[in-house]
């Protein structure tokens, strides 16, 4: 990762809390800087679905994510590079993130051949055979030209075997030299490395200090939203959050719901992505602070208020939640796109209080007094 490139993605440490490992700060890009603790919305296929960019950006919302797997099979990275970059792909002007691919091949992917060499699967779209391996995923990364790129890792589920997880991070440290080594664009692109290790922190610690010794533009940690439950993210979270290099960027992949975000804040992660707030704005389930509200429910049918009082969002400016309920009945997209720039606002309304709670020394009282970070998985408290 040394040379004479200038290097693309840089971490400005602004204010350490006293009381916790948590951290505000800034990640510097080609296309901008990024506040942190930060939340990237999720663009699978290239785009925010049923968003659209300008009201991305209207929520908050400073770097978004997008899905290598996805953009590989379809419409293909040359493709997305002909067409100007992801960036422009995106009608996104602001940073962008694509994950490596690892973690859809695995998880998706109807897998053929797993070995040191890669992974061969089959295209969920039309059954064709794909090989994807360390080489390839940078290639197609350098292609689509977002700012910060993901080495290829193995992210095998929470039920694995020790022994299955040990092999998964060999491959994973055997990869990342790989991905470094092929990195055609490092004076425009960051590259970050990926912990895995399961629950084990050993195996964590081990992996995050072989990562460290690469020397990469910032580093994730993967492997803890594949069903190993919060009291083990958080144990392992408390461990290695701090273990990572200090002037690096850390970012926990595919979390989460808001007590996961503000529980890896205080463990010194600084950058989150999830689709939670659109997948769930999809299906008429709107964050607030005193927790879900289904918006298919009965109750809500003549309710003239908005999602939630006080919130900025255009949707809850604008619309009253029985005017929501009935765009779902009715088939209508504008509701499912109004839940999802609610939730999307939501989220980065979360991020912006973490960060001034950091940054006035006030982290600890958030923690114990804002209602948000106690928001996990629940179930519906409004009847039918």
């Amino acid at each position: 990762m040394t040379g004479e490139n200038p290097k693309p993605v840089k971490y400005e440490l602004i204010r350490q809390d006293r009381a916790s490992a948590a951290r505000l700060g800034r990640v510097s890009t080609p296309h901008g800087s990024v506040d942190t603790p930060a939340f990237m919305p999720v663009g699978t296929q290239g785009s925010i679905k049923g968003v659209l960019p300008d009201q991305v950006e209207q929520t908050g919302t400073q770097i978004v994510l997008a899905n290598t797997y996805h953009l590989l099979l379809r419409p293909g990275e040359k493709t997305v590079a002909a067409l100007g970059g992801l960036h422009r792909f995106m009608g996104w002007p602001g940073p962008i993130l694509t994950d490596s691919g690892g973690f859809q091949v695995f998880s998706l992917a109807d897998l053929n051949e797993v070995s040191d060499l890669g992974v061969k699967f089959k295209s969920h779209i039309d059954g064709s055979e794909v090989f994807l391996d360390a080489q390839r995923s940078i290639a197609v990364q350098n292609d689509l030209g977002a700012d910060i790129i993901m080495a290829f890792d193995q992210c095998p589920p929470a039920a694995t075997s020790p022994e299955a997880h040990k092999q998964a991070v060999l491959r994973t440290l055997r990869w990342a030299e790989q991905c470094v080594a092929n990195h055609g664009r490092p004076g425009e692109q960051g590259l970050f490395g990926i912990v895995q290790g399961g629950v084990n922190v050993k195996l964590r610690q081990d992996c995050a200090r072989e990562l460290s010794a690469m020397d990469f533009a910032g580093y994730a940690i993967g492997g803890l939203a594949v069903g190993e439950g919060f009291d083990a993210m958080k144990a392992v979270l408390r461990e290695i959050g701090p273990a990572l290099p200090a002037d690096k960027p850390r970012y926990l992949m595919g979390v989460g719901f808001p007590r996961d975000i503000v529980t890896a804040v205080a463990a010194g992660v600084d950058m989150f992505d999830c689709v939670l707030p659109t997948r769930n704005g999809r299906n008429a389930y709107a964050f607030t602070t005193t927790g879900p509200l289904r918006l298919r429910n009965s109750v809500h049918q003549r309710e003239p208020s908005p999602i939630e009082a006080g919130c900025d969002c255009y949707a809850c400016r604008h619309f009253s939640r029985g005017a929501l309920r009935h765009f779902f009945f009715a088939g209508e997209m504008l509701g499912p796109v109004l839940v999802s720039v609610h939730n999307i606002r939501f989220y980065q309304r979360l991020m912006a209080d973490i960060r001034h709670s950091i940054g006035t020394g006030s982290f600890d009282s958030f923690l114990r007094s804002d209602a948000r970070c106690q928001l996990g998985p629940s179930g519906d408290p409004e009847g039918d």
